[in-house]
């Protein structure tokens, strides 16, 4: 798919139902995932499986989720019976990782180092064997990071001369409130954490519950200044 098809899509694309951009995505794409971790998500698996039943989800086993986390995955698995991979990271790379700087280097660090071991370098692994891949992104979700992308792109993080990635971001136009209005309609299985104010939800020792009224990425990394809080894996979201 060249640049001008690209912006073809973008064009069809724009502002459309998130039910829409999802059925272009699989009638366009047969090797083709959708990214699994929190509340967005599910929305686009029960989305997804009313469109084609043999749809592929992946999800990232860092090693250091919430154990609610954990049971959240089996329930969705169970509750649409499908399968779901789970990316783990290098096992070499780790190890040696944790030898050198232990188990919470990222305190004193930054985040980016950790993540881009357990995070980044198994989605590239898995990215690398997909022509395109579907998020949960919202606009709402980042002030700083995720105003300006659309609901599908070339991947600039993940492509290059040899592979260039597609990324469709279904949901991108919607609220966190519409989100939690479909799950509540549609009975979707989600994360029991949601219920103790626990918002955007990520590794246990890296996510804490929100106040209320404050937004969800504070959640996230909150003993780092800045607001432009990515991991990685969608990197190309922070302007240079």
């Amino acid at each position: 798919m060249n640049t001008f098809n690209i912006e073809q899509l973008q064009t069809e694309l724009s502002q459309k139902n998130p039910r829409i951009i999802l059925k272009k995505a699989l009638e366009l794409f047969d090797n083709i995932a959708i990214s699994f971790s929190g509340a967005e998500d599910v929305v686009l698996i029960d989305m997804a499986v009313a469109i084609r039943k043999d749809i592929r989800v992946f999800s990232l086993d860092t090693g250091r989720l919430h154990p609610e986390t954990y049971r959240f995955i089996e329930k969705v698995r169970k509750h649409y019976q499908i399968d779901i991979e789970l990316l783990t990271p290098d096992r070499d790379v780790l190890d040696s990782f944790v030898k050198n700087k232990g188990l919470f280097s990222f305190y004193e660090d930054g985040h980016q180092e950790c993540c881009g071991i357990r995070k980044v370098e198994p989605l590239k692994r898995k990215l690398a064997h997909l022509d395109a891949w579907i998020t949960g992104q919202r606009k709402d979700q980042s002030l700083d990071t995720r105003q300006d992308i659309p609901e599908v792109q070339i991947d600039s993080a993940f492509s290059n001369a040899e592979h260039q990635l597609v990324k469709f971001n279904p949901l991108l136009n919607w609220s966190s409130a519409q989100v939690w209005d479909y799950i509540e309609a549609y009975q979707v299985p989600y994360n029991e954490l949601h219920e103790r104010g626990f918002i955007s939800i990520g590794c246990e020792p890296c996510t804490r519950p929100v106040l209320p009224n404050q937004h969800e990425r504070v959640g996230r990394w909150w003993w780092e200044s800045g607001a432009k809080k990515e991991c990685g894996l969608h990197a190309g979201n922070l302007k240079k």
